[in-house]
């Protein structure tokens, strides 16, 4: 098959479209035809040698797709030859084969073409694990997403709405009106005094929840922005690793901080990837059936090409998700 490779840690120009061996449908495995993947911020980091795929992980970049069933490992029962799917992956989506546990493959959402699927699983996987199972997110209750018009942000917002909460989404000015179309009913200027904006537009309330990127870089700002019994969600490190934390402030909150990876995660136990993916089967698609939720795609860029969608996310302005179709589609 043909997969992307890295010659070495660099900018997007060292990714080549290159033949590797084929894999192997393993015991409780399958192995998925690839029709699309979908391009994510932890992909960058692995190009640029920042962010290894967890031991006995595919080394090929990648976390994410969408294609057909092509074999069936070993003991794997539910699925057959052909079936049209999207999968949660350790590493090996920008390829035209990969393997994958069963447990991590979902039926493609009714209503979603197979390349739109290829953009779902890694956000629908955060957010639900994140906002739904950690967050306790609940109808009533005040929701911010930092970042609202990033992939994660697209998704957290419909999310969020379709659950019954006030949501509140930080964004450039160009992207504040997307937000509100997703269904934010507050948009606040990230450049702007962010807990102080978010304090006048909730009467003094603050967030119940807020799922993060940034990490140290945003820390104090959102301690400060939590209410009384919030809880805040990081899950990324764009803003460095390392920041002051004023505990007083949160215990005072009673708050709680949370920091939560998806890749490195076991796939079986009660918090392994299998059991986010089945949560996510049973709260999320319906909610895509219906069309409570939809997918944002900002584009989608043949496979081959993934340097050029490289550049376009690290350039920044891309609203959703960019997808990569590979050439056999």
């Amino acid at each position: 098959m043909y997969a992307i490779t890295v010659r070495e840690p660099g900018g997007p120009e060292v990714m080549e479209w290159s033949e590797v061996p084929d894999p192997v449908a393993g015991p409780g495995e399958v192995l998925i035809d690839v029709v699309a993947s979908a391009v994510n911020r932890a992909d960058l980091l692995q190009r640029q040698g920042h962010y290894p795929p967890p031991p006995g992980a595919s080394e090929i970049i990648g976390l994410e797709c969408a294609g057909r069933i092509a074999a069936l490992g070993e003991g794997v029962t539910g699925w057959s030859m052909g079936d049209e799917v999207c999968a949660l992956l350790a590493g090996g989506g920008y390829a035209e084969k990969v393997a994958v546990p069963a447990v991590q493959v979902l039926p493609v959402p009714d209503g979603v073409d197979l390349v739109t699927g290829g953009g779902l699983p890694e956000v629908a996987c955060t957010v639900w694990s994140n906002v739904v199972a950690a967050g306790r997110l609940t109808a009533g209750e005040t929701f911010l997403i930092q970042g609202g018009s990033s992939g994660i942000g697209t998704h957290a917002i419909q999310i969020a709405k379709a659950l019954g909460a006030r949501v509140v989404a930080t964004a450039s000015p160009q992207r504040a009106e997307r937000c509100r179309e997703l269904g934010a009913d507050i948009v606040i200027d990230y450049h702007d005094d962010v807990p102080a904006e978010l304090k006048k537009a909730t009467d003094g309330h603050g967030a119940d929840v807020i799922l993060d990127n940034m990490g140290a870089k945003g820390l104090a700002a959102n301690v400060a922005s939590l209410a009384a019994d919030g809880r805040l969600l990081v899950i990324g490190m764009q803003g460095g690793t390392k920041a002051e934390l004023d505990l007083n402030t949160l215990l005072r909150k009673r708050a709680g901080i949370t920091a939560m990876s998806l890749r490195g995660r076991p796939v079986a136990g009660p918090h392994g990837k299998g059991a986010v993916v089945a949560g996510v089967r049973a709260q999320v698609w319906p909610m895509i059936a219906d069309g409570r939720v939809r997918p944002v795609v900002h584009a989608t860029v043949p496979m081959e090409r993934a340097g050029d969608a490289h550049r376009q996310l690290e350039a920044g302005g891309v609203v959703g998700k960019l997808l990569l179709s590979t050439p056999t589609r």
